[in-house]
């Protein structure tokens, strides 16, 4: 029996009856069918896909296409969870406009059913501009890989007062502004406890301790299957990177040794059809002997 389709009405309600948020990311139609299968409440396309699968150094380089195109991959392998697709560097910032026009084509060519944008008090007004055209809008505040530059790098935010209470003001104004659900990256776990217990919608931690409403990891680091660099607030449920080198390497030397492909790998002609095909073959290089000797 098929299960009902999660939407971000179901996850803003789930805050409510004190349902953890469980979210993962993918990239692809196998992932998202595992994930699908496992439970997992929401399948984020992440602009992390720049990083773990497109060889990029940071998520700025990947664009909207490249996230449309693994987004509707995504979104054919989920029959039940949410779909999210990230808005990436440059989609949303320029203006109002462009931001529905790449949010509305996430969800009108990739069939997300929400998007992700990053930044607080800044993109507020772009989150009521998107909401109002019917789209459905998670927010990120915290560590914002988007603006890595501005940063100075992966650095985990909030750590004063004052950054703690403009944050706490920034979640305030975002779901002020519509936002289903907000994720909180990099910050002490003091300061998203204070943030969840003081809004209404979910709050989905990443780097942010256990009192968040939800979790979300990138599938990648959780299987470790990215060795670039592990953050702190990574656990590895998996090393698939050892199990994956262990079998390249077995098919390595099996096909090198002639083990493999082995009788039960192969197909056989019927036994009528051999006898044929060696007549045939048999014939054709007589043929090709008394060529030779003309």
């Amino acid at each position: 029996m098929r299960q009902e389709r999660i939407t971000a009405t179901t996850v803003r309600a789930m805050k409510g009856r004190g349902k953890k948020v469980v979210m993962l990311t993918a990239y692809d139609t196998p992932t998202a069918r595992l994930l699908d299968a496992a439970g997992v409440d929401i399948i984020l396309v992440g602009d992390s896909l720049a990083m773990v699968a497109l060889g990029y150094e940071t998520t700025l380089p990947v664009t909207l296409e490249e996230m449309l195109h693994h987004t509707r991959a995504v979104a054919r392998g989920a029959a039940r969870a949410l779909v999210v697709g990230d808005l990436p560097f440059l989609s949303y910032q320029v203006s109002r406009e462009e931001a529905v026009r790449s949010a509305g084509r996430m969800l009108k060519e990739a069939n997300a059913h929400a998007v992700k944008l990053e930044g607080g008090a800044e993109v507020a007004g772009t989150v009521v501009a998107l909401v109002e055209a019917g789209i459905p809008v998670m927010g990120h505040i915290g560590l914002t890989p988007q603006a890595v530059h501005r940063m100075g790098g992966y650095r985990v935010q909030g750590r004063s007062a004052e950054a703690a209470a403009r944050l706490l003001k920034d979640a305030v104004g975002l779901e002020q502004a519509g936002a289903f659900s907000l994720v909180l990256e990099g910050l002490p776990w003091q300061v998203a406890a204070a943030i969840t217990e003081a809004i209404g919608i979910p709050t989905i931690g990443i780097g942010a301790g256990p009192r968040c409403d939800g979790q979300v990891l990138v599938t990648n680091d959780l299987l470790g299957l990215f060795e670039e660099f592990t953050p702190k607030f990574v656990k590895r449920y998996a090393n698939l990177r050892e199990t994956l080198l262990t079998a390249f390497g077995q098919f390595r030397d099996e096909v090198r040794g002639g083990v493999f492909p082995g009788p039960e790998h192969a197909f056989s002609l019927e036994a009528a059809e051999a006898e044929k095909w060696e007549r045939l073959r048999q014939r054709a290089r007589a043929r090709k002997v008394t060529a030779l000797r003309k």
